[in-house]
């Protein structure tokens, strides 16, 4: 390990809370409880935008796999901080294979994806494709984060909707995904579902969520629940 890795992991146990470690656990089965430390998220991002500075994080970054949750979340927090667009998106595909949980999946959104949008569809597709659990639920979570309102397109619906999977959460975002796109491009979204595209258990848990909006009218959560299979 360098010594910035020591560093950083020195600070993570100075920041354990064991009670908060035994309840993380229970949310993240996929990861054995002997690898969370058990740090808040807050504390995580205040550790890695402290990190980022350093000169030495490339090191960091490097240093793959990590051994502990913490590690790898506060490596998709500094990764988050990217301005460079080239940089963030070659540390985020070199990442991605060695995450092995929802939450850190979830929690990397670096912002200079946002004002590439037109450049970052080429990886999303990729990503979404790849057959690699967290790195389809990356993709599909980036397609729903940068692509449900002005840069939508309703061909982006049957990428989600061709994702063929028995994984749990690969399709709990593709229903996360479509009860999003419900709320926000309902006309297009409903017709995946008036025309069966998605599996009986993701088709079912998209309506689910979707009638859990406050974004989706009653009218339309009426509609949606007759569309049950």
């Amino acid at each position: 390990m360098s010594d910035i890795g020591e560093r950083i992991q020195k600070e993570l146990w100075d920041l354990r809370d064991a009670e908060y470690k035994d309840f993380h656990a229970k949310l993240i089965p996929t990861v054995a409880p002997e690898n969370i430390i058990g740090v808040r998220t807050p504390q995580l991002r205040k550790l890695a935008k402290k990190w980022a500075k350093d000169p030495a994080i490339g090191e960091f970054l490097a240093q793959l796999p990590h051994r502990y949750y913490d590690e790898n979340n506060v490596h998709a927090f500094v990764v988050e901080q990217i301005k460079d667009y080239g940089e963030c998106l070659a540390q985020t595909e070199r990442f991605l294979p060695y995450i092995d949980n929802w939450a850190t999946c979830d929690m990397m959104a670096p912002k200079v994806f946002g004002r590439h949008r037109e450049e970052l569809l080429e990886p999303v597709g990729k990503w979404i494709k790849s057959g690699d659990t967290y790195t389809v639920r990356y993709g599909i979570g980036m397609l729903m984060r940068f692509y449900l309102e002005e840069d939508f397109k309703p061909e982006y619906l049957q990428w989600v909707a061709e994702v063929s999977s028995q994984e749990y959460y690969v399709n709990m975002m593709r229903a996360w995904y479509f009860a999003t796109a419900l709320a926000k491009q309902y006309e297009a979204a409903v017709i995946c579902l008036e025309e069966k595209r998605l599996d009986a258990w993701t088709h079912n848990k998209a309506i689910q969520k979707a009638c859990e909006s406050f974004r989706v009218t009653a009218e339309q959560k009426k509609y949606l629940r007759g569309l049950k299979v």
